[in-house]
C-alpha cells in the first residue's frame, strides 16, 4: 500500500468510524466504516471493535486514532463519553497490542481541527491567525490553532457557563438536541450562549463548527452572535478520520516507526 494512504479512526461515544485516507489530498480512499461503540466502552472492548475495523480494511500500516479524551503522549488523561477505566491507559499500547499495528493517538477534536486547517475551512489561516474549532456531537470538543500550531487538549466542553450547574456539553450538544427533540432555533439560541462565552475568552479570528450538527449550520446560524467569524467545517463528519490519518502520517515520518 502507498505510504501516503493511512488508516484514520475516530472513536466517539456512539460510533467508532474509520477508513483509508490520502493524507496528501485529504480524500477518503475507501468508504468510512462505522461500528457501534461498545457499552461499556472499556479498553478491551474498544480494542476488539478497532480490530474489526482493521480487519474490514485488511490494513497493515500506521494508524491514527482520534480519541474522546485528553491525550498526553498516547495516554488518556480523561474519559469523555467512554468508560472511566481509560484514564491513565496508554491508548497506543492497548490498540497496538490488539492489532499488531503502530498507533498514534490524539484528542478527537484536535484530529478534526488538523483536517480542517489542512484541507478545509481553516486553510486560509494555516500560517497566521487564531482559529477555534468546535465539534458538536455527543459532547463538545475544541481545537485551538495559533498561527497554524495546535494547542492540544482544549477541553472546552468541560467549562461552566454563568448560572449553569452542569458543564457546557451537558447544557448543549447534538446529543442534547436529539434527546430533548429540540428545534434548530432553540438549539441555536442555547448554543449561542456557549459560543459567545468561548469567543469572549479566547478571542479567535475564526470559529469553525464541526461534528454532527455542522451540516445543519444554515438551520441555526442566524442565532449565532459573536465577534469572530463563524463558519461550518467543509469536511463534516469525515474530519476526525482524516485528521487522525494526517497526524499518524506526520508522527510516523518524525519517529520512523
Amino acid at each position: 500500500m502507498k505510504k501516503h494512504i493511512i488508516l484514520g479512526i475516530d472513536v466517539g461515544g456512539t460510533g467508532i468510524k474509520g477508513g483509508l485516507v490520502n493524507v496528501k489530498t485529504g480524500a477518503m480512499e475507501t468508504e468510512r466504516f462505522r461500528f457501534a461503540t461498545p457499552s461499556p466502552a472499556t479498553p478491551a472492548a474498544v480494542a476488539a471493535t478497532v480490530q474489526q475495523l482493521v480487519d474490514q480494511l485488511d490494513y497493515h500500516g500506521p494508524v491514527g486514532v482520534g480519541f474522546p479524551a485528553i491525550v498526553r503522549r498516547g495516554v488518556a488523561g480523561s474519559a469523555a463519553n467512554i468508560d472511566d477505566s481509560w484514564v491513565g491507559t496508554d491508548i497506543t499500547k492497548v490498540l497496538g497490542e490488539q492489532t499488531g499495528l503502530n498507533f498514534f493517538a490524539l484528542n478527537d477534536a484536535d484530529a478534526a481541527g488538523i483536517a480542517t486547517m489542512e484541507f478545509g475551512t481553516g486553510r486560509p489561516f494555516r500560517k497566521e491567525g487564531v482559529v477555534l474549532m468546535v465539534t458538536i456531537g455527543t459532547g463538545l470538543g475544541g481545537a485551538l490553532f495559533v498561527d497554524g500550531e495546535l494547542m492540544p487538549n482544549l477541553e472546552i466542553g468541560q467549562i461552566y457557563l454563568k448560572n449553569q450547574k452542569v458543564v457546557a456539553e451537558k447544557f448543549i450538544s447534538n446529543r442534547i438536541r436529539k434527546d430533548t427533540n429540540m428545534s434548530w432555533s432553540e438549539f441555536g439560541r442555547k448554543f449561542n450562549k456557549y459560543l459567545k462565552h468561548v469567543d469572549a475568552v479566547l478571542n479567535p479570528d475564526l470559529i469553525i463548527l464541526g461534528g454532527g450538527a455542522a451540516k445543519y449550520f444554515d438551520e441555526y446560524k442566524k442565532h449565532l452572535k459573536t465577534n469572530a467569524t463563524v463558519k461550518p467545517a467543509l469536511l463534516e463528519n469525515a474530519a476526525g478520520t482524516v485528521g487522525a490519518a494526517v497526524y499518524a502520517y506526520r508522527r510516523n515520518q518524525k519517529t520512523g516507526k
